[in-house]
This record gives structure tokens, sequence and C-alpha cells, in this order.
């Protein structure tokens, strides 16, 4: 009997070291996968953390790192539209800029239009306005893609500074046209109204706006260059195809609502993706591989800051000897 529970036992001290040989093989295999799984839940853990503490305008702090790994623009898609826009589709199209035929700069930026907003402006604008019936012309807004560039990418300059918001100000900008393009009063009214509204709506300066019609058309909406450039913001037609699909077509291209709106975003874009001001306007004429871009930016800054000395001068005016605010 002692034979026989003494031969059992053995069997059983010599099977244990088999199945620790098991457990430790099998422990070894699967710690590849335990490694890659810890991994993925630190990363997730840590994006999370990153997304609640850096979006939204909070002051991270220690958390700074987190604002690298999560980029400007998914903080603004998940704080102002939710977590379903990132199942859209983001097949964009790469276009050439409205200045020149062959500069092949991408011009879309996002997703494709959808036919989701209404006519008139989305954003109901409170801007007074040279020509108060220009808000009232049936357009759609352009702001569904405007608004998906992060303004954070938009150099300061390019951002408006209110100096159009005075009625008298948009004023002496219509004066200053007209006398120097010897324009219809009417018209140069409304094409001032249309600068300052859509500039609203796409977040972008009127005064800027204007320096570059000036610039590009001297502020007649029927011309048309030889490259196809077309309206009052000379925006390529044929190549700008699928954002005035969203008006109805190209039928409408030179319109003032309807061109001024295109050009708008188109210049928003490029200023995002250039990095400064400077460079938007070199993609927007179509010199974005050139050196240099003939002086066409020089020409649009000196009209800006004419634009803007005249509106500082009008403040100025308003202001009496002894500081005392005058009622305009």
């Amino acid at each position: 009997m002692s034979k026989y529970l003494s031969n059992n036992l053995s069997k059983t001290q010599d099977s244990k070291p088999v199945v620790m040989a098991a457990k430790e093989l099998l422990v070894l295999a699967m710690s590849p996968v335990f490694r890659v799984v810890n991994g993925i839940l630190v990363v997730v853990v840590f994006m999370v953390v990153g997304l609640w503490l850096s979006g939204n305008g909070t002051n991270a702090g220690p958390f700074d790192l987190a604002r690298i790994l999560v980029p400007d623009e998914a903080r603004q898609i998940v704080w102002s539209n939710g977590f379903g826009i990132l199942d859209q589709s983001h097949d964009s199209q790469v276009t050439a800029n409205a200045g020149s035929s062959d500069s092949g700069i991408a011009a879309v930026l996002f997703s494709k239009p959808t036919a989701t907003t209404g006519l008139t402006s989305a954003k109901q604008q409170t801007v007074a306005l040279l020509m108060p019936s220009v808000a009232q012309v049936q357009v759609k807004s352009i702001s569904h893609l405007s608004d998906r560039i992060p303004t954070s990418k938009i150099d300061p300059l390019a951002l408006d500074t209110n100096l159009m918001s005075s009625i008298q100000n948009q004023r002496a900008v219509a004066d200053f046209f007209e006398k120097k393009y010897k324009l219809d009063r009417a018209k140069i009214e409304e094409y001032v109204s249309n600068a300052v509204l859509i500039a609203k709506e796409v977040n972008i300066d009127p005064v800027l706006l204007l320096a570059v019609i000036s610039v590009e058309s001297n502020f007649n909406p029927n011309i048309k260059s030889h490259a196809g450039a077309e309206g009052l913001m000379q925006v390529m037609t044929s190549v700008h195809r699928d954002k005035y699909a969203h008006f109805g077509g190209t039928s409408d291209a030179v319109k003032p609502e309807v061109n001024i709106r295109v050009g708008a975003y188109i210049l928003k874009y490029l200023i995002a993706t250039g990095g400064s001001l400077r460079n938007g306007l070199k993609f927007y004429v179509g010199a974005g591989n050139a050196e240099d871009d003939g002086g066409y930016g020089d020409k649009v800054m000196a009209e800006r800051n004419r634009i803007i000395g005249l509106c500082q001068d009008r403040s100025n005016h308003r202001v009496t000897s002894n500081n005392n605010q005058l009622r305009s």
C-alpha cells in the first residue's frame, strides 16, 4: 500500500513541473498581446483626458502636450459639431487657385458642400449696412465651409477689426471708391454692403475683401481675365464649379453676392493654409510656387491701409478738442 502511494506521489510531483512550464510558455506567448492592449488603453485614456482638458478654451497647464497631440482642428470639430462629424467623408478635391489656371493650389480643405443650408445667411447678421436691402437678397450661405477653418489658423491681420461696422465709415469708403473708379453710387454702395455682410458670414476682415476687390477688378463685376477669372473677386469659375454648384451653378458666378462669397471663402482658406496673410495673397493670385507675386501683395496691403486710414480719420474727426465724442 505504501509503495502504491509513493508511486502516485512521485507521478504527481513529476506532473507539476510540466503544468508550470506550460503556463509559463502561455504567459510568454501572450505577453506581446498584453503589451499592445495596455498600450492602446493608455493612448486612449491620454487622448480622452487631453481632449477634455485642452478643448473648449480651457487652460490645460501641465497638459500642454495634449494640445500638440490633439490639433486645434480636432478639438474644434469635437466641441462645436460633436463626434458625429468625424464619420463624414473627407474626400477633398484638389483644385487650382482663384488667380491662375496652372497654379495647382488646393482650394478645398474640407468635404464637399451639402445642400442642408437654407436661403439667406445661415447666421442672422445684425451688422448695420449702408444699403440694408442687400441683406434681404435670397442667397445661400457659405458658412458651412468657412466655419470649418479654425480661427486660430488665420493671420490676425485678416480678422475683422470692426472698422466697417460704422455706417459713417462705410459711406467714407464708398465715397473713396466712387471717385476713384467713377462708379454709379448705388452700385458701389451695394458692393460695399455686400463685402461687409459677407465678411461677417465668412469671419474675415471686410477691409481686406474690399482691398482685394479693388485690386482684382476695380469694382467691375463684368470683367473677365484671359485665364477665365470672373467677377469682383476674380474667381476662376471653371476651377471652382463645386462651390458655385451650391449656389445653383456657374450661371450666377459674376453676381456680387455669389462671387464675393466664393472668393472670400477661398481667400480665407488660402490664408489658413499659407500660414500668413501675405502667403494667402500670394496663393490667391496664383503665385504660390513662384519666388514673388509680382507686387500683388503690396498692392492689396497698400489699398487695405488706405481704407483703414479713411476709417481711422473719420474716427479722429469725431473727437472734439476736449476729447468728447460727438454723436454722428
